[in-house]
């Protein structure tokens, strides 16, 4: 089994991803970065591109992931990626953000199977220097609406394709819907990965067991939160709090250096502390602390006292907890 990191925007960007890389080796296999939006013009957001450079990459086995509907923005952006020695693009169609869904995007795509199934056609029209993989949603509103999305996808060579059985209504919240997935992965010819609320090792190895024709696993929350959560999957040795604690002062430090300011800094740990604060017991006031510190050095006490003071939880594993999704 494979197992991916998601991508999840003001999280898993190079810093998350070089010191993810760094602290528990091995456990994944591929890292998605946030999407990038190309334009007509070859515009892309400065921080965007910085964030794909080989060099700010370098020994991590990462996917660039394109927003996108216009199928030769996308071929010609395919192309850059290609001269910067990718060898896979994985387009977005899952992200459920209103702003991006108005837009005809992410999950907005979803609307008219038609137009997706000519956008296709009109990227594959052509050979391309790299594989092209795909992260979608069930739909808009129904899972029923997957059927004939399913249909159009199996019409093409994607080189995997990635469920969150989900639709776009739900954004993370609820429980999700198998059944498309599991007749996907029963009756499609392409790769199958899975993504979605899977938060512990117990639940992934459960997962992978019920389907064996699985490609891959991506994980999003469930590695904010323990980051070393694949590592008994893979063999490796359990990574206890003295590497999550390296591991996320590495990029307190490295985020301090980035944004040229400590409390910059504390502003982006904030987001990731929001889902690993749970791995330890009786957090609750260290939590709440978090939520209202705003100074670098209120930070470094607040952390200091959890690592020396707050055990990682025993029952970490079985326990099925989750963290509200990012905005």
């Amino acid at each position: 089994m494979r197992y991916y990191f998601a991508p999840m925007e003001g999280l898993t960007d190079a810093i998350c991803r070089r010191a993810h890389h760094q602290f528990y080796p091995g456990s994944v296999d591929r890292y998605y970065a946030p999407f990038v939006s190309p334009t007509k013009e070859n515009q892309l957001n400065p921080r965007k591109l910085r964030d794909l450079l080989p060099e700010n990459n370098v020994g991590v086995p990462v996917i660039p992931q394109v927003l996108c509907k216009d199928a030769a923005v996308f071929r010609r952006f395919a192309a850059d990626l290609a001269a910067m020695g990718y060898r896979e693009v994985n387009l977005n169609l899952g992200c459920p953000s209103g702003t991006v869904v108005a837009k005809g995007k992410g999950a907005g795509f979803l609307r008219d199977p038609a137009l997706l199934d000519d956008f296709f056609a009109r990227v594959f029209a052509g050979p391309l220097p790299l594989a092209v993989s795909v992260k979608t949603r069930l739909g808009i509103a129904d899972p029923a609406e997957f059927y004939p999305l399913l249909a159009v996808f199996n019409r093409y060579p994607i080189a995997e394709l990635t469920i969150h059985p989900r639709v776009q209504k739900v954004n993370y919240k609820g429980p999700v819907a198998l059944a498309p997935f599991e007749r996907a992965l029963a009756e499609s010819p392409l790769p199958i990965c899975y993504n979605g609320s899977l938060a512990t090792a117990t639940a992934c190895a459960s997962f992978a067991d019920a389907h064996p024709g699985l490609s891959g696993i991506m994980l999003g929350r469930g590695l904010i939160a323990n980051p070393g959560l694949l590592c008994p999957l893979r063999g490796l040795p359990t990574a206890g709090a003295d590497t999550l604690h390296a591991y996320m002062d590495e990029l307190y430090q490295a985020y301090a250096r980035e944004f040229g300011s400590k409390k910059n800094a504390v502003r982006r740990m904030k987001g990731f502390w929001n889902y690993t604060i749970a791995l330890f017991d009786h957090h609750e006031q260290a939590e709440k602390a978090m939520h209202h510190l705003r100074e670098p050095w209120e930070y470094e006490a607040l952390t200091a006292r959890i690592f020396a003071q707050l055990p990682l939880r025993t029952d970490a594993d079985a326990a099925q907890w989750e963290r509200p999704a990012q905005p």
